[in-house]
């Protein structure tokens, strides 16, 4: 009895310091989103007692990181500073470049279609500091051309930044049945390109001693159902990243990390391209494979991601501002944790114990509706 009692005091008292952080972050002015995010956790501890504790130290932790992250602080001048920004066609992105420019950055804005609509957008309503560069990242040729000639353009100068921001999500699928094709070419524009970038630029960045800023992803620290070929090209950014920042603070070079959770993109894609990786996946898979998770549950599996592209917050301003603030700060940080669920998901998935991880993400994240063929016929 004295034990049971002893445990529905510890989970109310648990649960009075999870109510209070999200009274601290209204008062904060930080939104009913975190304040909700806090409440998923009062009704965590209902479900789950054995991890109220963890679930109230995570809250305690989010609060204090979440608020202190807010803080203003002077930034360095932006004039006569330059920075190359990749994925400029839409997203953070197209949106960096402007805001950027509009501080008085010499932008280098880099798009797939330099023909493209955020490409024309960018030329009509940018100053003339801004220059659009065709720049496909697996491209090695256009690399060296867009290297040659910011070059040409900063001279002694050197580059001040580079934000390796183009990336692809692929296909949101079970990593069982993501065709290997998708898995590469997700590794290679995620990963391989970006390090690639960084290799040709590094000589002028290390002349400016400059920045490196690389957008990695919630998904690159917390394991998502559907996410494993994206989520590993994000972890690959982060270790990579991690090394390079030690690596480089020798020669006065720092590097940053993005990390953003729970915003909406362009980054998906559309239903044409779904449309075509779901035939390849119809078509390639092996029969056993096929008959194992079935034809209806596959084809769900655009439902979720046309689902998906309506989810998310379309304000990428806390986005823009950790970029702005690892470019211009004086003393950037290495990690930033822009959105609401940037920091308090990988808490949770660092401190708790991996069962009660799954149990809880499970009900927060619903992978899919449907079962697998074979998990339903069992």
């Amino acid at each position: 009895m004295e034990s049971g009692a002893s445990e529905v005091w510890l989970c109310a008292l648990c649960v009075l310091i999870i109510a209070t952080n999200a009274a601290v972050l209204l008062l904060w002015g930080r939104g009913g989103r975190s304040a909700g995010l806090m409440a998923v956790g009062v009704l965590l501890c209902c479900v789950v007692p054995a991890g109220c504790f963890v679930l109230a130290l995570l809250s305690v932790c989010y609060t204090v990181i979440y608020c202190t992250a807010g803080r203003k602080e002077p930034l360095l001048p932006a004039q006569g500073k330059s920075a190359l920004i990749t994925g400029c066609d839409s997203g953070f992105g197209h949106n960096l470049a402007k805001l950027l420019d509009r501080a008085g950055v010499k932008v280098y804005a880099g798009v797939l279609k330099e023909n493209g609509a955020g490409a024309q957008e960018l030329r009509r309503v940018s100053s003339p500091r801004l220059t659009v560069l065709q720049l496909d990242i697996t491209d090695t040729n256009q690399i060296s051309k867009a290297l040659q000639f910011i070059k040409s353009q900063t001279g002694e100068t050197g580059l001040w930044g580079l934000v390796n921001n183009a990336g692809v999500t692929g296909y949101v699928c079970d990593a069982e049945i993501l065709p290997l094709r998708i898995l590469r070419k997700i590794l290679d524009v995620n990963f391989i390109a970006g390090v690639e970038m960084t290799q040709a630029f590094l000589p002028l960045i290390r002349q400016a001693k400059g920045r490196i800023v690389n957008v990695s992803s919630l998904g690159g620290e917390v394991p998502f159902p559907g996410f494993a070929a994206y989520g590993s090209s994000k972890a690959a950014v982060i270790a990579y990243s991690g090394a390079l920042r030690q690596e480089l603070s020798q020669w006065g070079v720092k590097v940053a990390i993005i990390q953003p959770g729970g915003f909406k993109t362009n980054i998906l894609g559309n239903e044409e391209e779904w449309s075509k990786i779901e035939k390849e996946i119809l078509s390639t898979l092996a029969q056993e494979v096929t008959e194992a998770y079935g034809e209806e549950y596959i084809r769900s599996l655009q439902r979720r991601l046309s689902r998906m592209t309506t989810a998310g917050s379309t304000d990428t301003t806390p986005v823009l501002d950790a970029i702005t603030h690892a470019l211009l700060s004086e003393r950037p940080r290495a990690f930033y944790h822009p959105g609401s669920t940037a920091v308090a998901l990988p808490l949770l998935h660092r401190f708790c114990p991996t069962w009660l991880f799954d149990v809880i993400f499970s009900k927060m994240i619903r992978y899919n509706r449907l079962k697998p063929a074979g998990v339903v016929s069992k």
